[in-house]
């Protein structure tokens, strides 16, 4: 049974998950190696409800902050080639990566 590599992706933005999704996609088809995904996982929505007035004065208004954090899950087959230039996407500093063998 050969190795597989499980890619996890998290960012904040979706446009820039999509692509590099697109990126690895267009590596697997290049080096001619099994690929099951993209897998979208539930969206992680965090919120902060917050006070507008600094001194607790005047009408009680609220800000409410909200982060949205996007997730993929992609298999591939863990072929020498396919990793190495896997390597090699340029990942923007709001997606984090996260790439682990298994058997």
């Amino acid at each position: 049974m050969a190795q597989k590599a499980r890619i996890s992706l998290s960012g904040t933005d979706p446009d820039s998950i999509e692509e590099i999704c697109g990126q690895i996609r267009k590596i697997s088809d290049r080096t001619g190696v099994e690929m099951k995904g993209p897998i979208p996982l539930p969206t992680k929505e965090l919120r902060v409800p917050c006070r507008k007035s600094p001194d607790g004065e005047g009408n009680e208004t609220w800000e409410r902050w909200e982060m949205r954090v996007h997730k993929r899950l992609i298999d591939i087959d863990a072929d020498e080639r396919a990793l190495r230039q896997l390597m090699r996407i340029q990942v923007p500093d709001e997606v984090h990566i996260e790439i682990v063998l298994k058997s």
